[in-house]
């Protein structure tokens, strides 16, 4: 039994003094209640930690590589995706493997304390599968398992290279699959789920209305009838004007057409929305999972957030590209980004809840849905998924109450206030670093120096 003594936790009934949370050998909490007797850990801050919902490990090999205009006068993400795709051409398992350790260290150091994978390099280059489907999906379990993080695993389903229907080319063929080699390759992931940590899960990501046909995707959502799914939508003007023309609606409003969209849906970036798309997304119950930095870095647009929180709509946050890992750069740059497009300040703040609880709220709410996960709450029965933080510094300078929140987000030193993380009660940051960062670091620089020759 771990025993945490906390002078300060943000519990679900709010913030309370002198609070003990009991973990059990599991990794669950079992009692929260006042100070009764002796800690394995004394901390200032004790804050429930959220669920990462939308990463793509592999791309953090690539932060800094992409910023260089291409040959189009107007650079977009079309020519990253292009400079991703050559990147894919050079990785292997064992590089893969590496990466993704990496970068799990890395989001538990920055606060996280699960993540869902959106994993789609399932082959190998040229698309020849392995000889296990599911060989790629098992080295993100393993690399999971090293970094001590709890894991929803979103194998993803990617099948053509437009909503025209057309075969995949070059480093797309990585992804690709037919139906019946996606649930099979899916069967054999779970199957590795099944045998890894018991807060492990897996859920199922259907790429895109680009990447998978209506038949495709319908039979996919049927294949899976629990578990989360997730899935990218209407996030660049291309997209839109190709799914309008060829399915005949936009984004949005032809998926709440075409299928029960509720709370097990998690809808990635979303940023070219109309309002009343807004407001009927929000009445579904699903979780629009949103990745302002990578939205930032590939120009993706803003998503509609005073309106989509204003209808009741549920977020939450992922890092997507991993160019930067940071949790409360993430809540602060979707803040920033409304108030630039309103012209406003504390936009997404409610009476009573400044701008720094509600998107704290929203994160650790939204993550847990969309993962699937017992979560985001200092409450008996969820896994123990926690920040501890010291606030005697020159950003929280003591502060309590939601200005500690805010100051977290909004003061640029957050993430330095960090001493602890815990992941479902194992306790993989202390001081501030990752128990096993210098190996896992070692292995990465390892890796970039074989990828800088092959580049």
């Amino acid at each position: 039994m771990q025993i945490i003594q906390a002078s300060q936790a943000l519990l679900p009934d709010g913030w309370r003094a002198d609070v003990e949370v009991h973990v059990d050998a599991s990794g669950r909490i079992v009692h929260v209640g006042p100070f009764a007797g002796q800690a394995t850990a004394r901390v200032a801050l004790l804050l429930p930690a959220p669920l990462n919902l939308h990463s793509h490990a592999f791309q953090r090999a690539m932060a800094g590589l992409t910023e260089a205009r291409g040959p189009d006068a107007s650079d977009s993400f079309w020519s990253w995706r292009r400079l991703m795709y050559r990147f894919l051409d050079q990785l292997t398992p064992d590089q893969v493997e590496a990466i993704a350790s990496l970068v799990f260290m890395e989001m538990l150091e920055a606060g996280y304390g699960a993540v869902a994978e959106f994993h789609y390099l399932h082959h190998d280059v040229g698309g020849h599968p392995h000889a296990r489907l599911s060989e790629m999906s098992d080295r993100i379990v393993a690399a999971a398992t090293r970094a001590g993080i709890g894991l929803t695993l979103l194998p993803v389903h990617y099948q053509f290279g437009g909503c025209d229907g057309r075969a995949l080319a070059g480093g797309q063929q990585r992804f690709g699959n037919d139906p019946d080699r996606f649930m099979a390759l899916h069967a054999e992931a779970a199957q590795t789920i099944a045998q890894a940590s018991a807060d492990y899960a897996i859920g199922v990501a259907p790429h895109s209305l680009r990447a998978v046909g209506p038949a495709g995707l319908l039979a996919i959502v049927a294949a899976n009838p629990t578990g989360p799914i997730h899935m990218h939508l209407a996030e660049q003007l291309a997209e839109v004007d190709e799914v309008q023309a060829h399915l005949g609606a936009r984004p949005v409003a032809w998926l709440l057409a075409e299928h029960a969209v509720d709370a097990r849906w998690c809808l990635i970036h979303c940023t070219q929305m109309t309002p009343d798309e807004t407001r009927a997304l929000a009445a579904t119950g699903a979780v629009a999972g949103l990745c302002p930095l990578t939205e930032s870095s590939l120009g993706d647009g803003i998503f509609n957030g005073t309106t989509y929180l204003e209808a009741a709509g549920r977020i939450g946050f992922g890092s997507d590209s991993n160019i930067q890992i940071s949790l409360f750069e993430e809540l602060k740059t979707l803040e920033y980004s409304q108030r630039l497009r309103d012209r406003s300040r504390a936009a997404l703040a409610l009476p009573g809840r400044s701008t720094g609880r509600v998107l704290f709220d929203a994160a650790t709410a939204g993550g847990a849905q969309a993962g699937g996960r017992q979560a985001g709450q200092i409450a008996a029965g969820q896994w123990a998924d926690l920040i501890a933080l010291d606030v005697e510094n020159r950003w929280l300078c003591n502060r309590t109450g939601d200005a500690l929140l805010d100051s977290l987000i909004f003061s640029g030193g957050g993430q330095d206030c960090i001493t602890d993380v815990w992941s479902a009660g194992r306790h993989m940051v202390r001081h501030g670093h990752h128990v096993a960062r210098d190996a896992i670091m070692a292995d990465f620089v390892a890796v970039m120096r074989q990828l800088e020759t092959q580049l």
